[in-house]
């Protein structure tokens, strides 16, 4: 069969809903600078969907460095590969002040998160090697996993007694093999907002010979004392072999970093191939990422005010009654039963009549029957955001519950 052709009969799973959801529910146009309020199809909307946890994005001192930067060095320089042109003092600094906010010996920079996970995977690795890891795991991690030619086993999301079966398996598997046991897991589970069971994890590496990779995008900033992540917050992080985060998140900006023993992060270096393949960083990026790090560590109330407004909007709505899941990080789940026509109508309600966007999640990304509200709150967001989220959201459930959605859903005659 032509690959076209296949491609044309079997759209996926998510792109089936294309024609009805695009532009609305997938790939929405959010317009004015980043901020807790910007406009949607022309309506001014609070916003429960950016990753700007510290409110960095239009930071005027942020502003100003990316804005002296690329007035300086454009957006092409440095040019080529670091490792044969691309190298700049700037690119070194911000890894060895990473580096130290991490508390690890060294670190490398990473031109994004995603393909550096892939990459660090597929270079850690040899086919004699096996993988563990939560079965929960960002895409980015699950599709590293595919690279991999040797054994990989999967463990029940943050189940320390399912992670201990497979650690067993694998410890089999390596003695014949003659290879090693990589773990992977995240500091923060991004759509469920609960933090890895990292301190457990380590436990393990009393009885088991195993490396742990740990991917702390959510938790880089927002979590430990100094803001240094997942490891900090809960005492372990001198235990995490690879610690590893992207900018996207509390940095607000483009790129990634891995940092760990010295030895480890020379032979990333030379063997990383998104990286050796790959165009430097370009200085605006490099640059503005040494003032948003030089923000984070210089002013920890940006931290407190996120956890004001995280701890605000969590227990308003616990009190009113909402199913928040097990979070105990920045990122709030609300969970409400309903259909996926259901989810749109209710989505809509809020954007048109209460003027709040926030992320929709149903099947297949999550079991049929759930409908998964993820809400972003930000050191940006005000007492005032908080207090209209709430109302909308009680209103909004209350439709749904009252069956309102429903009885609109059957008028519809839709059948996606």
């Amino acid at each position: 069969m032509d690959i076209f052709e296949r491609i044309k009969n079997h759209p996926g799973p998510l792109e089936k809903y294309a024609d009805y959801a695009e532009g609305d529910y997938v790939f929405p146009v959010l317009e004015g600078e980043i901020s807790p309020r910007m406009k949607f199809k022309g309506d001014e909307m609070i916003i429960w969907s950016i990753n700007n946890y510290l409110g960095l994005a239009n930071h005027p001192e942020v502003r100003k460095a990316d804005a002296d930067a690329a007035a300086k060095y454009g957006m092409a320089y440095p040019m080529g590969a670091r490792a044969m042109s691309g190298q700049t003092p700037y690119h070194a600094e911000l890894e060895r002040q990473l580096a130290e906010f991490a508390q690890k010996e060294a670190a490398y920079l990473l031109n994004f998160g995603y393909q550096g996970m892939l990459s660090i995977i597929d270079a850690l690795v040899s086919k004699n090697d096996v993988i563990v890891y939560d079965v929960d795991s960002h895409a980015c991690i699950v599709d590293g996993v595919r690279l991999h030619f040797g054994k990989r086993f999967t463990y029940q999301h943050n189940n320390i007694e399912s992670l201990e079966k497979n650690l067993q398996r694998a410890t089999k598997n390596a003695a014949e093999t003659e290879g090693g046991i990589l773990v992977i897991t995240e500091g923060v589970f991004g759509m469920r907002g609960e933090q890895g069971k990292l301190k457990e994890i380590v436990e393990l590496k009393k009885k088991y010979n195993f490396r742990l990779l740990v991917d702390d995008a959510h938790g880089f900033g927002t979590l430990g004392k100094t803001g240094a992540g997942t490891g900090e917050e809960q005492g372990c992080q001198d235990s995490i072999d690879m610690y590893f985060s992207t900018f996207s998140k509390s940095m607000a900006g483009v790129g990634a970093f891995i940092a760990a023993d010295k030895g480890i992060i020379k032979f990333l270096k030379y063997n990383l191939r998104s990286q050796i393949f790959a165009k430097s960083l370009p200085m605006p990026m490099v640059i503005g990422s040494l003032k948003r790090l030089e923000l984070i560590k210089a002013k920890p109330e940006l931290k407190a005010k996120l956890w004001h407004n995280v701890t605000r909007l969590q227990t308003g709505l616990k009190e009113r009654g909402f199913n928040i899941g097990n979070t105990n990080t920045c990122v709030t789940p609300v969970y409400l039963q309903g259909s996926p026509i259901e989810a749109t109508l209710l989505i809509k309600d809020l954007r048109e009549k209460y003027k709040i966007f926030t992320s929709v999640v149903v099947y297949p990304v999550i079991p049929k029957g759930i409908i998964l509200l993820r809400l972003i709150p930000t050191a940006a967001h005000s007492d005032e955001d908080i207090d209209k989220t709430l109302y909308a959201f009680e209103s909004v459930r209350d439709k749904l519950v009252n069956g309102i959605y429903k009885k609109e859903e059957e008028n519809l005659h839709l059948n996606l």
